[in-house]
Order: structure tokens, then sequence, then C-alpha cells
């Protein structure tokens, strides 16, 4: 079947989402690009013939052609459609869930849910594509919030260096992932923390300028040290 409408999907470098110049409502947490299959998944169902859409996503300076057809299905244009499981309605509506669980401290079920979508996204896109990162984020959002900060401390940690991998240096989101993992570092009892803190000095000596870290690594040896003693 032809595709005839054709959408202009942008993504800017601060993750606001505009389709055909149009800004649209991401909620937080939600990876922008999810919303847009979501929108033109409720067109391409009216229709009931796929839609294609230029990306332009800001973030990593990308552009691509995206097909989303009737099902939610998204491929490039003229490839095999994208199994089931990627589709993005119950992508979108699986991570909304687990959000709003988390939201309510129900984390009971806000866990392994977010679990279950990263195992997921980890085995079909890889451990450190876009989507995968974000869902990692929410994740270690919810062991911190959930008191357990030696996961917490090491998801960020590599958090950080996958975005720095990913984005480069100087990025909010590699920038955000360190500090994180910082203030959950520092939540740790003397047991977790000796062993976990080396693995984040390295870190924040990777990802950005020693000075831009040097007051952040000073709290850290400085609580090493009393430990040891």
């Amino acid at each position: 079947m032809n595709t005839t409408t054709r959408h202009q999907v942008r993504i800017t470098s601060d993750g606001r989402l505009y389709i055909d110049a149009e800004p649209q409502h991401v909620p937080d947490g939600v990876e922008p690009s999810q919303v847009a299959i979501h929108v033109l998944h409720v067109e391409a169902a009216g229709r009931g013939e796929p839609v294609l859409a230029e990306v332009q996503d800001d973030r990593s300076n990308s552009q691509f052609d995206m097909e989303v057809g009737p099902d939610g299905s998204t491929q490039a244009p003229g490839s095999t459609p994208a199994p089931a499981s990627r589709q993005g309605a119950s992508y979108l509506e699986r991570l909304a869930a687990a959000q709003a669980a988390g939201r309510a401290h129900d984390f009971t079920t806000a866990i392994p849910a977010a679990d279950e979508i990263l195992q997921q996204l980890t085995a079909e896109l890889g451990d450190t594509a876009q989507e995968t990162l974000e869902v990692a984020q929410f994740r270690a959002d919810l062991a911190f919030l959930s008191g357990d900060f030696a996961y917490a401390t090491s998801s960020w940690t590599w958090l950080a260096l996958a975005w720095f991998d990913r984005l480069g240096p100087g990025k909010r989101r590699t920038q955000e992932a360190a500090s994180n993992a910082a203030a959950a570092w520092m939540r740790l009892p003397p047991s977790d923390a000796i062993g976990l803190g080396p693995d984040l000095v390295n870190m924040l000596l990777e990802v950005a300028a020693p000075e831009r870290t040097a007051t952040m690594r000073a709290q850290i040896q400085m609580r090493l040290q009393e430990i040891i003693r």
C-alpha cells in the first residue's frame, strides 16, 4: 500500500517534540520518540494505512525516515515491520503505567514492570540504545526512591559513561547521571561505599574535566578516608 502522508518530526536538543511544527506534550520520563510513534500510530490506525515521517533528532544530530503502520509497528520505508513487542503505543502505555506506580511509591509494581521493559529493550535494541537508556534512568530513579542506593549508584555510574559515549562531553544527561551517582553513593552504608567508591571516582574523572568534579570527588575521598580509619 502506498504511503501518502509524510510528517516532519523534530526532537530538540532539550527533549521537546514537534510534529509538523506543532508542539507535543511529552510526559516526564518518557522518550519523545515514543510519543511521536504513538501520535503517528493513532493517525495510521484511523487511515487504515501507514504514515511516513521524516525525523530530525537534534540530541544526536541524526535524521532518518520512519514508517508507522496501523498496528503501531515501525520500520524504515520499504523494510520489514518491527516485531509487535516494539510497538510504540504498547511501550508507551507500559512505561506510563510503571511511572504512575513509581509516583505513588508502589515499588512492588513499578520495579518489576521497569525491569521487564528494560530487559526487553536491551535484548531487542542493545544496552546503549536511546530507549534503553531512558528506561534505565527511570529504573535508577526507582532504586534511589526505594532506598536501594547500591543499585542506584551502580546504575547511574554506568549511565553517565553510556551517555558520555553516546552524546559526548558536556551534555546535560551525562552530568545529571554523574551527580545522581554521587548522591546515591553518599547514602550507602560503609561496606558498600568502599566497594563502589573507586568506580565512581574513575567515572567522574572520565566524563568531565577534572576541575568540574573536584568538589564532588573531594567529598567522596574524604568519606572513604573516614570509613577506612
